[in-house]
């Protein structure tokens, strides 16, 4: 008999059972999740994912977390390659966001979802504050280089990930106008520099 394209032989099951997880995420929605039907495909009685994940959304938690935390690791390694200055940074922390955004739309939106839901656990929450927190600390180091105008880097994070998390549902959504995929992005980015750059206006002379 021919084995499972998915069928698990030994090793760290719940991390096979993340693995397929999201493919299936990935291919047929959350709705299609199922720890029955991911025991199937890996070829593991119905019970065992039991012993990892005691429900289905102890299961979509844990898709979550392991989601923010690969984003973080991509975000950082992202600034830590791109170059001295804060425009190189930002826009490689951008592109970094929007290419996870648009292969992995069910997980991002998933993500999002366990993130803000009241039975959120402190290890989620604090992984996906994490990834918000490099880029207050990104603006920050701009302002102390005269690179990024005065203000809040809270509020200029909340601005930039508004800008940026809004390019990324559109094209992950199918929703940019013609071409929008050749262009949007650049042009997203270069709005966000100018709306972050010092104003260099002389003072008006008395």
């Amino acid at each position: 008999m021919q084995s499972a394209p998915h069928r698990y032989h030994h090793g760290d099951l719940r991390a096979a059972l993340l693995v397929r997880a999201e493919e299936t995420l990935r291919e047929k929605g959350r709705g299609a999740l199922s720890l029955r039907e991911l025991a199937r495909d890996l070829g593991v009685s119905h019970a065992a994912p039991g012993r990892h994940f005691k429900d289905k959304q102890a299961l979509l938690d844990a898709l979550a977390f392991s989601g923010f935390e690969r984003l973080g690791a991509l975000i950082t390694a992202c600034r830590e390659r791109s170059g001295e200055t804060f425009a190189r940074r930002l826009e490689a922390v951008a592109r970094t966001y929007v290419d996870f955004a648009t292969s992995n739309a069910e997980l991002l939106d998933l993500m999002y979802s366990a993130k803000h839901a009241p039975a959120a656990s402190e290890a989620l929450v604090a992984s996906a504050h994490r990834g918000h927190e490099q880029v207050v600390e990104l603006i920050g180091e701009g302002q102390r280089r005269g690179e990024v105008r005065p203000g809040s880097p809270e509020r200029l994070t909340l601005a930039v990930f508004s800008a940026v998390h809004g390019y990324a549902s559109l094209a992950a959504s199918g929703m940019l106008p013609p071409g929008g995929d050749e262009y949007g992005l650049d042009d997203t980015i270069t709005q966000i520099l100018r709306g972050l750059a010092p104003d260099r206006t002389p003072p008006a002379s008395s």
